[in-house]
């Protein structure tokens, strides 16, 4: 190599140095504008029944495109002091879990202790693995918990993210006191810690635990994951049970056209635990985006809570506009090769049939499980519950509002699968905020708890017209 070119590669590094430093210090400007975050809400770590590392699975979702992540472990927070047999942490695994940390991080942060089959590995906690994969305006990870909780023998799980520490599960009677006491536990300490935090119910499927109308009575709960890519969540539904998209639609019937209450907004999450083996709930299946100015946790909690994100299990979205003077919802699609997209805007109008009943088995009789008891099934609904009410291809559907609908949400549904699929037959998908409902509602604290289902339509409610505001 000649002393010139020598010189001249010298220089073009210090210059690629100095830029990245003075990029690296501009990268927050003073007035920014607001972007997309893509987020994950729900994962798990060998803190309670996943099989990975914090770092290993931080650093994953960081190096996936991911800009933050809540370690959800069951009923605790990754804080101070756990140590794991390295046994233990293989067999949960199914292969070399522990090497490929120690490969990956090195024996100077790797902590053990012990020997043969007594030997421990340290968990670290969230606060040291933040140094390790946390970067200024590109990854944030979030404390959190999944409080696991039991009521009328189902699981009532729910995710609180940006916590202090840990929240222990209330219990109650019921599936809706179990909700509302958790939920006001989780208030109590954001009230204390000054902190928002960020509550939302898991999986309402799994074990089949929560129906349409526990959803709706909990009014205080606005969030809840209408895609979860666990493959034993049922997000299908049964022959006798709704899928997850159609509990959305009862229950937020139920709330704006019946409680005069806000609806629940929907979350896409992982679930994840297995990073190692070939099947079970793996990471990158469902996510949330999240337009905010800035990636701090106040600032994606408060767009999640303004209903300004979107769920995906696959489709991107490059912009999603409720224009609220000429009362249109637009959505604009990112092309993904040669893939199609049919975009289903569905709500219920405020006439619809609010006729519903019990749900039978085939002979007519309440549904019971194997020792004769009954089941805890939604009631079954008309199909204007949550009817399609427009559908369009291509890449920039728009709804136009009429004034009639209680709500107004969208689904876009690609004509590919995604990368890992959770069900038979799954398609990309993404999931817009329902729109076009606040007319509709009460104060949260003018709101009634208890509502009766209806057998026939229930009555014309008649508003002022007005522009339409989130």
């Amino acid at each position: 190599m000649s002393i010139r070119l020598f010189g001249f590669l010298l220089v073009m590094s210090v210059f690629c140095i100095l830029s990245s430093a003075t990029n690296a210090g501009d990268g927050i400007p003073p007035n920014p504008q607001p972007q997309w975050f893509k987020g994950n809400l729900h994962t798990h770590s060998l803190w309670s029944d996943g099989d990975d590392f914090p770092e290993m699975i931080a650093e994953w979702y960081r190096d996936h495109g991911y800009h933050f992540l809540a370690l959800t472990d069951h009923n605790v927070t990754a804080t101070g002091q756990r140590w794991k047999k390295i046994t233990e942490v293989i067999k949960r695994g199914g292969g070399p879990v522990f090497e490929k940390y120690l490969n990956r991080f090195g024996g100077m942060w790797v902590e053990t202790r012990g020997h043969d089959d007594d030997r421990e590995v340290r968990l670290k906690p969230l606060d040291e693995c933040r140094c390790l994969v946390e970067e200024r305006g590109r990854f944030l990870l979030l404390n959190a918990e999944e409080i696991s909780d039991t009521a009328e023998g189902v699981p009532v799980h729910m995710n609180a993210s940006n916590l202090d520490a840990a929240v222990q599960p209330m219990g109650g009677k019921t599936v809706q006191e179990a909700i509302n006491a958790n939920l006001k536990n989780v208030e109590e300490q954001a009230q204390r810690t000054g902190r928002e935090i960020l509550a939302h119910i898991n999986h309402p499927n799994f074990g089949w635990a929560i129906t349409a109308e526990d959803l709706a009575m909990v009014v205080r709960e606005r969030f809840f994951e209408v895609y979860n890519g666990h493959p034993g969540v049922n997000q299908q539904g049964d022959t006798n049970r709704p899928s997850i998209d159609r509990l959305w639609d009862i229950a937020n019937t139920i709330r704006v056209g019946h409680l005069s209450a806000a609806p629940l907004y929907g979350i896409a999450t992982d679930d994840s635990h297995s990073y190692h083996k070939p099947n079970g709930a793996r990471p990158g299946r469902g996510w949330i985006m999240v337009r905010a100015t800035h990636l701090t946790p106040e600032s994606i909690i408060r767009a999640i809570r303004a209903g300004d994100c979107y769920a995906s299990s696959g489709v991107t979205l490059r912009n999603v506009e409720h224009d609220r003077n000429h009362h249109t919802l637009t959505i604009e699609i990112e092309p993904q090769g040669e893939a199609t997209f049919t975009t289903h805007f569905i709500g219920t109008l405020q006439d619809h049939d609010g006729e519903s009943r019990p749900t039978l088995d085939k002979e007519g009789k309440p549904l019971v499980d194997k020792s004769g008891k009954p089941l805890r099934v939604s009631r079954t609904y008309s199909t204007d519950v949550g009817k399609v009410l427009a559908t369009e291809e291509g890449l920039r559907p728009q709804y136009q509002l009429t004034g009639n609908e209680l709500y107004v949400r969208a689904v876009i549904t690609a004509s590919i699968p995604p990368q890992d699929p959770s069900f038979k037959d799954q398609m990309a998908q993404a999931w817009t905020q329902p729109i076009g409902w606040e007319r509709h509602v009460q104060p949260l604290d003018n709101q009634s708890t208890s509502v009766s289902f209806p057998r026939s339509s229930p009555r014309s409610r008649h508003h002022h017209e007005h522009p339409h505001t989130r």
